[in-house]
């Protein structure tokens, strides 16, 4: 199938309309390091330095993938004689179908859940251009899975060294991991990135609908608008952070942006250059692991290696490059700064408490020395919340990897305070090197209120055996804001000094309309509470109603039960009481 694809390339290229002249002419105005062949295919030259814009996404290395630049022509059909529908080179500008429509669905997805991120399917089309040449083409089966897109043994030679995580569920390989599938995430990342995108209950990283939602939501994640030219820069580096790559996927996000087509699944063709290599394998595309020494692997389909949990994705080419050796390190030296680290300390607050909903004031730190105390810098630490808890960090991951200060100090992404309460471990380990976790404990408390008001004021009162005209509304604050979502409790009491639940005098009632006399209710988003319906039985007299929220705010209410009050007889106007009467005595 490689060499079908690679005579269809070399058809669409050798019917171009560019001429080679033109081709170079044009070729010059590209961005420096851009080269372009004679058949109008373009890529990047050697890497720039790596940058990160985004303290906690750096990464220390390049890893492969596909370089290869778009053509300088347009990217849209064109009309042929006759008015039939065509394309120049279209295997090579159009994208698959079922691809295509992955990442049309991930974008829709992502308007819903996450608005503010403005995720364009260009970009993850463009990103599975280089991961993976669109799925190689567009290999897919029609629920939009492939087979046999793996990276390269994530076995320390040329790439990180990652022991196996998913007992090769995944990626075949019981042994070490690999990155797996069109946008190449490899299965301890995929653990907590992979999304569920066709709904058929499973999170595949080989479906290209799974893959593509979870990429997206990847680039999501720390409430990055992408929109925001510094917030997408962050986002394509923190998928591997190489600058190389960066300007290769903007190349390609601007030309799928000016138009592109659908071609047939299995039509497209695969790029022929892949990046030069990775002699750092540290941190980027598809590999959660930690810094390691070594060269570029002769593998069908690298990754990006060091793959954090928060980290990048991405994948890496189909075409081996050239197999390179590094010479031998000196024995008993350390190759990486993340060789030297003996321990992890604990150098922020002791105590993080929160209430649910709320982001936390203060920040997790996690300081990474070596055995004499000394801090390490440069290295990447994974902080992940561990158990079923609720709890996030800002964007809604629940895995962040952070890169050591000159202070040997990671500090984590703010947390947000989830519903569940209670006790929260968040725990720090090294990438890519086995040491003793930490475990960072925080708390997350119920919401709560300190104040709480009547929102009207009419007097309260029923006669016997009869309902109180007014649902009594309430509102609730915390420190003079809305208290939403706060537990209150209703309860008919006896009186001030004795709160227990009155035996008489006005209920509430139950769904089967049964009296009740105690209820457990919620404020709403806006911090407002109507109380059920009050009725009266045929006790009268003054009643006590007394609401109390999670956080102690208290009311007490009067409530009056009495007889309504009897007529009076009228007077007759005509004779009124204290008249004269007229005398009948005779003169």
């Amino acid at each position: 199938m490689a060499a079908q694809f690679g005579l269809r390339l070399r058809k669409g290229a050798a019917t171009t309309a560019l001429a080679a002249a033109t081709v170079a002419a044009l070729a010059a105005s590209q961005a420096p390091g851009v080269t372009t062949d004679s058949a109008g295919r373009q890529s990047a030259g050697a890497p720039s330095p790596e940058m990160s814009t985004q303290a906690d996404e750096t990464a220390s290395g390049n890893s492969q993938y596909f370089t290869d630049l778009p053509p300088l022509d347009s990217p849209t059909p064109t009309t042929g004689t006759g008015g039939t529908s065509g394309t120049t080179g279209g295997s090579e500008r159009g994208i698959p179908a079922t691809v295509l429509d992955a990442y049309k669905k991930a974008e829709s997805s992502l308007r819903d859940s996450k608005p503010g991120c403005n995720l364009p399917w260009q970009l993850l089309a463009a990103i599975g251009k280089v991961e993976s040449g669109q799925a190689r083409g567009g290999q897919v089966d029609a629920e939009g899975t492939t087979t046999g897109i793996l990276g390269p043994q994530l076995n320390g030679n040329g790439f990180a060294n990652i022991s196996d995580t998913d007992n090769g569920v995944y990626d075949d390989d019981t042994t070490h991991d690999r990155a797996v599938g069109p946008m190449q995430f490899i299965p301890s990342t995929w653990e907590w990135a992979g999304r569920d995108g066709n709904d058929d209950g499973v999170k595949d990283p080989n479906n290209i609908y799974d893959a593509a939602l979870a990429a997206g939501h990847y680039l999501c994640r720390f409430d990055w608008d992408l929109s925001n030219d510094a917030n997408l820069r962050s986002a394509i580096l923190s998928y591997n952070n190489s600058t190389e790559y960066y300007n290769t996927v903007m190349t390609w996000l601007e030309y799928y942006r000016k138009g592109t087509h659908e071609i047939p699944d299995g039509t497209g063709s695969l790029p022929e250059t892949p990046s030069s290599g990775n002699t750092d394998s540290s941190g980027s595309g598809g590999n959660d692991n930690g810094d390691s020494s070594a060269s570029p692997s002769p593998s069908p389909t690298p990754p990006k290696p060091e793959k954090p949990e928060t980290e990048e994705p991405g994948g890496g080419t189909t075409t081996p490059p050239p197999p390179t050796t590094n010479p031998p390190s000196t024995p008993g030296t350390p190759g990486t700064p993340t060789d030297t680290v003996d321990h992890l300390e604990n150098a922020g607050a002791a105590n993080l408490t929160a209430m649910a909903g709320d982001t936390f004031t203060g920040r997790l730190v996690t300081r990474t020395e070596t055995k004499a105390g000394k801090a390490v810098a440069k290295v990447r630490v994974r902080f992940t919340v561990v158990g079923d808890s609720d709890t996030t960090f800002t964007g809604g991951e629940k895995v962040a990897t952070v890169q050591t200060d000159s202070a040997g100090k990671a500090t984590a992404p703010a947390l947000v305070a989830g519903e569940k309460t209670g006790t929260v471990t968040v725990r720090a380990t090294v990438v890519g090197r086995t040491v003793a976790a930490l475990d960072h404990k925080v708390t997350v408390t119920a919401r709560r209120a300190d104040a709480l008001a009547r929102t009207t004021t009419t007097a309260l009162t029923c006669v016997p055996n009869g309902e109180f005209a007014e649902q009594i509304g309430l509102k609730a604050t915390y420190r003079g804001a809305i208290a939403d979502n706060v537990a209150v409790k209703a309860t008919l009491v006896k009186s001030l000094l004795d709160v227990t639940e009155n035996d008489k005098g006005p209920y509430f009632k139950d769904a089967d309309e049964k009296p009740v006399r105690t209820l457990a209710l919620e404020t709403d988003a806006d911090g407002l509470l109507t109380l059920p319906k009050l009725s009266a039985d045929d006790a009268v007299g003054t009643f006590l109603l007394r609401v109390e929220t999670e956080g102690g705010a208290t009311l007490t209410l009067e409530l009056t039960v009495e007889e309504p009050a009897e007529p009076t007889e009228p007077t007759d106007p005509a004779t009124p009481a204290d008249a004269e009467t007229p005398s009948t005595d005779a003169s």
